[in-house]
């Protein structure tokens, strides 16, 4: 059973962070989330604006909220714009249906927490987040 303790969450921001130096990406903000939605650990890239750690967390914590990563929760605003509006309401607004918020699961499929990036398209900020887990040792899951 693995919980997500500070030191995994580091080491998913400097995967994630590499990963995005590795592509080219514009500077990120990433945001780790426990499984009961608290933050364990936020860091910025010098150059990321301002309320890029809005966005982050409002990935990871709509994904840990409802269960599916955000690339899910886009298809579903799409289909079912209402249950997305009454669902970021119900969790206090902080939902953001766009891709860029995975899930992360230990290796017996247990919930750890959530990760959110933003400072790129939506398709480069899930592409980091996965990096990120996936060099912590945790599945991601974005669907």
């Amino acid at each position: 059973m693995t919980d997500m303790s500070l030191g995994i969450a580091r080491s998913i921001i400097a995967a994630a962070f590499d990963r995005g130096k590795a592509d080219g990406f514009a500077p990120l903000t990433v945001v780790v989330l426990d499984s009961g939605g608290h933050v364990v650990a936020v860091e910025r890239q010098d150059g990321s604006s301002n309320r890029r750690f809005d966005i982050a967390y409002g990935k990871a914590h709509g994904a840990v909220s409802l269960g599916v990563g955000s690339r899910a929760l886009s298809v579903r605003a799409q289909a079912e714009p209402h249950f997305i509006s009454s669902a970021t309401a119900a969790i206090g607004g902080s939902l953001i249906p766009v891709p860029g918020g995975v899930l992360a699961r230990d290796a017996s499929g247990r919930l750890v927490g959530a990760v959110g990036v933003s400072g790129d398209k939506s398709d480069n900020d899930e592409i980091a987040a996965v990096a990120g887990i996936e060099a912590a040792g945790l599945t991601a899951v974005t669907g």
